[in-house]
């Protein structure tokens, strides 16, 4: 299986639906036209393809100067464990490694905090700060 990696094109709604859709996250697929918008307004999309299926999909938000947030992560549950999810944030560390902060919000489990230390990030606590969100 030959994976094609694209920072330059961003996919169309009817491409994105199934990915977010098959893993999980709700709160984006009930608002089709935000999920559109907050999709076409990021300030970096990287999408993977499977011939013409979108299997997996990385955004980032922020300035792109002091400061970017990773916003999502996403790959289709039968591409996991291929090192997609690492591509995908490696090439985002790689393309802001001049920013001074890059934040990221996952779940706290020790499977994505084993998964996202290995990459080199820190939780904030290691920074003796806190994170706050409403």
């Amino acid at each position: 299986m030959d994976l094609i990696y694209k920072d330059d094109f961003i996919p169309s709604i009817e491409d994105i639906m199934p990915l977010y859709e098959d893993v999980g996250w709700t709160a984006y697929t009930k608002d089709k036209d935000n999920l559109e918008k907050a999709i076409n307004n990021s300030l970096m999309v990287l999408t993977v393809w499977d011939d013409k299926k979108l299997v997996g999909l990385a955004r980032v938000v922020g300035d792109g100067y002091t400061i970017i947030y990773i916003q999502d992560i996403l790959v289709i549950e039968d591409y996991k464990r291929r090192g997609i999810g690492r591509n995908l944030l490696k090439a985002i560390l790689d393309e802001y490694k001049f920013v001074r902060q890059v934040v990221l919000m996952t779940d706290d489990t020790e499977k994505t905090i084993s998964f996202y230390e290995s990459i080199g990030l820190k939780k904030v606590s290691d920074y003796g700060i806190v994170a706050f969100m409403r």
